[in-house]
């Protein structure tokens, strides 16, 4: 049970990733819920990647048998990269949005259509 515990957390956190985005109104909560739902996809590419007992591949002099993926922990990395400037400009999209509209709120944007 405890080597399913990443994989009951990446579950838990994308359903409220996903509940945030669908179910909230308000465009910054929507944003955190894209935000959670990438930080699950992140966990869950970490989890894949874990070997027990293994050291990282920096480690020149350490037994090949026993290391942990590089490439998930690459791709981790990549994504974090990629997510950080996502959210800026999804943030400065809400900012424009509450400049031109004057309400962050999904249902009064769509009705106010110019």
């Amino acid at each position: 049970m405890i080597f399913n515990l990443p994989f009951i957390t990446v579950i838990i956190v994308m359903f409220f990733g996903f509940y945030a985005m669908v179910f909230r109104r308000n465009l910054i909560k929507v944003v955190i819920g894209l935000d959670l739902v990438e930080s699950a996809v992140n966990l869950f590419l970490v989890s894949l990647g874990y070997v027990k007992g293994g050291v990282a591949p920096i480690y020149t002099s350490a037994p090949s048998t026993h290391m942990v993926l590089p490439t998930p922990q690459a791709l981790t990395l990549t994504s974090i990269v990629i997510g950080v400037a996502t959210t800026a400009m999804l943030l400065s999209f809400c900012m424009v949005i509450y400049k031109h509209y004057g309400t962050l709120d999904t249902r009064k944007v769509r009705r106010l259509e110019e």
